[in-house]
């Protein structure tokens, strides 16, 4: 678990470079490597998930149709959204671009403390000290609120030293700054992050459940807790965050449409958002001949599981394809980790489709799920993984 509440990092405007070729190392360090060749490896690429996985949101892809691999399907194009809870509610759609920025709710310290003691009452799932239960931690901020926090500064060091007490390293607080160089792991390019919410009725909402402060949507109006309704007129009903991440994505500086709405009942609003992206990718390739050049293997090293990850990988892959590979070697050495998503989409690229890639577990029935592969693996030549 990962308490994200930034307060301060605008998103910076960087074009990713584009995916080049680069020396082989020195020295491919694995064991056993031509024994190895014969035999495809993928079960250490699922264990890479458990590397420093530091956000779970979801894993863009490339628009190109002609592949599977380098493409979500397209969201069919649906009527108009109109919730038989709210009849009247389209009528509330003003179609008016909100390009201004709107104003800011004035937080208080409390209500950031507040704000965190809330997160962790409602999904906390204590798996190892036994020290956590709903009445401590009621006591806790009874505690903590019974006198004025007087500075922000203040505020985060109360947050701090509240999560330090349920005794989970992966339950932190992240200041501004550290939120900040966080940035390059903004996956839909506009600084924000989708959260999949229950409707009640088997269906699920796509909500906004961050945002970086100061960055593309936050400018142009987009309130955290907003429903995501359509993106460029396509109806997300039923999309999952990953797929509407896809379209939210396009080039920097270019613009996407968010139609919007506030609460269940809230009226509709259409927001434009000038696109940025800040990441970089992570994968560097080449392919090298072994066996007096009999054998051509493609080395493919990945630094990150970042948002491009698995779309520069499926890209390096065809392409050492494309040369004569038919080995491959996947170096995950010094990996920094990433994106929990990002993970998952890459180990799926690689499993068989219907294998278990990863499950969650917590007090909320509805996150607890299984994710498995989903289609056929992006090769069937052999595979080592070095980590």
């Amino acid at each position: 678990m990962r308490l994200l509440l930034p307060f301060s990092s605008p998103l910076s405007a960087t074009s990713p470079p584009s995916l080049t070729e680069y020396p082989l190392p020195s020295k491919i360090d694995c064991s056993g490597l031509a024994k190895t060749f014969k035999k495809s490896v993928i079960g250490a690429l699922t264990g890479a998930l458990s590397l420093t996985l530091v956000l779970s949101s979801p894993i863009p892809s490339v628009a190109a149709s002609i592949d599977p691999y380098l493409s979500m399907t397209p969201p069919s194009l649906s009527p108009d959204y109109s919730p038989e809870d709210c009849p009247n509610e389209e009528e509330a759609d003003s179609d008016v671009l909100e390009d201004d920025v709107r104003p800011q709710l004035v937080v208080t310290n409390e209500g950031i403390v507040e704000e965190a003691w809330e997160i962790v009452n409602d999904a906390f799932l204590d798996t190892r000290s036994n020290r956590w239960t709903p009445e401590t931690w009621q006591k806790q901020r009874e505690e903590i609120l019974s006198s004025p926090i007087k500075s922000r500064s203040k505020a985060h060091e109360v947050i701090k030293k509240m999560l330090g007490s349920l005794g989970d390293q992966y339950t932190r607080f992240l200041s501004p700054d550290e939120f900040s160089r966080m940035s390059k792991y903004d996956i839909t390019g506009i600084g924000i992050n989708l959260r999949e919410v229950s409707d009640g009725g088997g269906k699920a909402k796509l909500k906004v459940l961050g945002l970086v402060l100061d960055g593309p949507a936050d400018v142009a109006g987009v309130k955290q807790g907003d429903e995501i309704v359509a993106v460029n007129g396509v109806d997300v009903s039923g999309k999952s965050s990953f797929e509407v991440s896809s379209l939210l994505q396009g080039p920097t500086k270019t613009f996407v449409v968010l139609k919007v709405k506030q609460g269940k009942c809230g009226p509709l609003r259409s927001i434009k958002v000038q696109r940025q992206v800040n990441a970089q990718t992570p994968v560097s390739y080449r392919l090298e001949k072994v066996d007096n050049g009999k054998i051509s293997v493609g080395y493919i090293r990945l630094k990150e599981f970042n948002a491009l990850a698995r779309k520069d990988l499926v890209i390096a892959m065809k392409r050492l394809q494309d040369k004569g590979a038919s080995y491959f070697v996947m170096d995950l050495r010094d990996n920094l980790g990433g994106l929990v998503q990002a993970g998952i989409e890459t180990a799926k690229l690689f499993l068989d489709e219907g294998d278990t890639v990863i499950y969650t577990a917590g007090r909320d029935t509805e996150t607890q799920k299984t994710v498995v592969a989903d289609r056929q693996p992006l090769i069937t030549a052999p595979l080592i993984v070095c980590d």
